[in-house]
């Protein structure tokens, strides 16, 4: 049932909500172990939705205009902004349903933040970039909403590697890393890298496979169909809800894994979410 209305909400915003063109924006590559890890900020990766503030409005990355209420954006500044709506750890599905309405509750966007990483188009270094950020939230403007991501400096990839079991195991879903001397470009860049201790990666569901014991009558695992057409089934992290009411056939989910098999099927695939069209 969660699922099926999160579509609904999904496709009401796609047709209604459509904004002029989708926001370019910077897209983060995978950390490697041979970088200068003094050299970059360090964040806690946000497990949000997307959003592009043009000094007007807030949009997603898929393109469609997000109907915040006018109170939550009215401290807002006019130069674009880059972040995250984040309502919490681990809630990344019921963020998704608040902001994807096209008639925004009340009560449900008061307990969510926009949490902003970067100022488009901004001239200066990253850091001179997080100086402009935090001067804005809390010299200019005084929005209780908008936040900026906390970034923090590491000292080795001991310390890193570390840092990122201790978020993890509060929820956390990685950390991001931003070299300090980075000036603003969009597309996907060396400048930005995001570190999991997993992978993860989208296949389309093509079935599914019959619970058993406690889930019969119910869907066991998903049969999904990656883009390689490599097929397998995915039957952790469905919670029971899910299990009832599986996402459809054709819809794009979201899973992680640690590596490959010899035959090129993810290890321990377990289940995330779905996609996040929005």
């Amino acid at each position: 049932m969660v699922i099926k209305m999160l579509k609904i909400l999904l496709l009401i915003c796609c047709c209604h909500l459509s904004a002029a063109t989708k926001p370019e924006l910077l897209l983060a590559e995978v950390y490697q172990e041979n970088i200068d890890v003094q050299q970059y900020w360090v964040s806690e990766k946000l497990d949000g939705v997307r959003a592009f503030w043009d000094g007007e409005q807030l949009i997603s990355r898929g393109g469609n205009v997000i109907a915040a209420p006018a109170w939550f954006v009215a401290g807002f500044p006019k130069q674009k902004l880059d972040g995250e709506l984040w309502l919490g750890r681990n809630k990344f599905a019921d963020t998704l349903s608040i902001v994807s309405k096209t008639k925004p509750v009340d009560s449900e966007w008061q307990q969510i933040r926009y949490y902003i990483f970067e100022l488009p188009q901004a001239d200066g270094s990253f850091t001179e970039r997080i100086r402009a950020m935090h001067s804005l939230v809390q010299q200019q403007y005084s929005s209780p909403y908008l936040q900026v991501v906390p970034q923090f400096r590491i000292a080795d990839n001991a310390q890193l590697r570390a840092k990122l079991t201790e978020l993890e195991n509060a929820g956390a879903e990685g950390l991001m890393l931003h070299h300090q001397d980075a000036l603003y470009k969009t597309g996907r860049s060396s400048d930005l890298l995001k570190l999991k201790t997993y992978q993860d990666t989208e296949a389309e569901v093509i079935g599914y496979r019959p619970g058993k014991g406690k889930y019969r009558g119910m869907a066991g695992a998903l049969i999904v169909k990656t883009p390689e057409g490599k097929t397998f089934a995915i039957g952790s992290g469905l919670t029971d809800a899910m299990r009832q009411t599986p996402p459809e056939i054709g819809t794009v989910v979201t899973y992680r894994y640690n590596g490959l098999t010899k035959n090129g099927l993810p290890r321990f695939a377990r289940f995330l979410r779905v996609q996040q069209a929005f």
